[in-house]
């Protein structure tokens, strides 16, 4: 259980893990891991993904058309599951980040507001 200090990390992802992984894959096709592992390396470790978030997220946007997958072999020569963004996964992307991006500007205002300092 998180502390009241320090959230747990999972907590951070709740309603934004499909924005992430679309937006990590808008860069390149990944298989799972490797998603987990970049949006970690970005974030500098103050999100991480686990893995039973990430599965059942990849493969409801895989059924939504949101992502495309193909089996394809590793660097380290075992197969794995890449996914790749669709157009309609871009275009949900943008819809998302714009939403994100509303609601973002909407509690730095409220963050900011000094009329009710008490």
């Amino acid at each position: 259980m998180a502390s009241p200090d320090k959230p747990d990390k999972s907590d951070l992802l709740q309603g934004t893990l499909d924005m992430l992984i679309l937006k990590t894959l808008a860069l390149r096709p990944l298989h799972g891991y490797a998603i987990a592992q970049r949006i970690g390396q970005v974030s500098r470790a103050l999100l991480s993904v686990p893995q039973g978030s990430l599965y059942p997220a990849l493969h409801r946007l895989e059924n939504r058309g949101l992502l495309a997958a193909e089996w394809d072999e590793t660097d380290t020569g075992r197969q794995a599951k890449v996914y790749r963004i669709t157009r309609k996964g871009q275009r949900q992307l943008e819809r998302e980040v714009a939403d994100w991006q509303r609601l973002s500007e909407a509690i730095a205002l409220i963050l900011q507001d000094e009329t009710w300092a008490g």
